[in-house]
């Protein structure tokens, strides 16, 4: 795809800001901010003075660990802050604040890479749909050879549409904004979502319900760089039971009343403890017949299953917690 052509109809100088939320990787965002500048920079060259793009990087440590990496880049379109309180919530909505002239945010991951064009596409797409939000494509990339067992599970498979198919759903690590918009709504990340995640699955939920569109754009990708940490048996099966449980908290967030919220908490137990059998049954076929296929992804539905029920009972699991306990009963139990 092009860098964004100006159009006649807009005269006014439409202001970008791209955040990357930071936390201890400085090695990454040596390989990844220069990448980043340099599509801000083909964009707003190419775009005849249409757009103007800073890049900003909010930065989790405390102690502002990346606020040397940032100053070695000596990059007029580049800035750093630091936001204290711990989790990707208070990061957002750090971008979120700091983007108070800015008319779109784009998120990128800082242990991401953008493909060439990412931000060009974004924008095309957004400037041709007047979406609310628009989300992109992400690539991963493994640092070594992937476990057949995981890759016949499809533990990192993501799918993908036309570009312009709307969703109601997206993720906040390859995700442009429409600040006019989410500012009308009033919308911001929730905070109490803190370590455990789905923070954007919340948010693009939230904006969705609001009325805000949320599109697809098939063009722009960013690769996801996963480490070895990550490309073992018991990650990934750990990660389905945190989506089956943010997915269910989520859903009672979203949700009013009492007895609304008490049907969540009775599917999220059925629904789960459902999945729980079902692919259980899978895993035990696959076991007879010597499938990965079958044995991963019965385990993947049975894990995401016991992590909907224990969503549903209360119990929380803090993905990206520092230290300390990361399981817990979120305040009020079955409230």
């Amino acid at each position: 795809m092009t860098a964004p052509t100006t159009e006649p109809a807009h005269t006014r100088t439409v202001r970008v800001t791209v955040a990357v939320p930071t936390y201890r990787r400085p090695d990454d965002l040596r390989v990844l901010l220069p990448a980043v500048l340099d599509q801000a920079r083909e964009v707003a060259a190419a775009s005849g003075g249409r757009y103007a793009v800073d890049v900003l990087v909010v930065d989790n440590d405390p102690d502002g660990g990346a606020a040397a990496t940032v100053a070695g880049m000596a990059a007029a379109e580049l800035r750093h802050v630091t936001e204290p309180t711990p989790g990707i919530p208070a990061v957002r909505n750090r971008a979120l604040a700091e983007a108070a002239d800015a008319e779109l945010l784009a998120f990128i991951d800082d242990d991401e890479r953008p493909e060439p064009g990412w931000l060009a596409a974004l924008l095309d797409t957004w400037a041709a749909t007047g979406a609310a939000a628009v989300c992109g494509v992400v690539l991963a990339e493994y640092a070594g050879e992937l476990d057949p067992w995981i890759r016949a599970g499809g533990f990192f498979v993501r799918r993908r549409w036309p570009t312009g198919t709307p969703r109601d759903l997206a993720a906040c690590n390859n995700l442009l904004l429409d600040l006019d918009q989410v500012r009308a709504l009033g919308l911001r990340f929730e905070p109490a979502l803190g370590l455990g995640g789905g923070e954007d699955s919340l948010f693009s939920r939230a904006l969705s319900r609001a009325g805000g569109r949320i599109v697809w754009c098939d063009e722009a990708a960013v690769v996801d760089r996963v480490p070895a940490g990550r490309m073992t048996r018991s990650w990934v099966l750990t990660r389905a039971w945190s989506h089956g449980n943010a997915a269910v908290r989520i859903e009672l967030r979203l949700t009013t009343g009492a007895a609304a919220r008490l049907r969540v908490r009775l599917g999220g137990v059925t629904g789960g403890l459902a999945r729980v059998v079902a692919g259980g049954l899978r895993w035990g076929w696959g076991l007879l017949l010597r499938s990965d296929r079958h044995q991963a992804r019965g385990l993947r539905t049975s894990l995401r299953g016991a992590g909907m029920a224990g969503g549903a009972c209360g119990l929380v699991f803090e993905e990206y917690a520092r230290s300390g306990r990361r399981w817990h009963f979120a305040r009020g139990g079955l409230r």
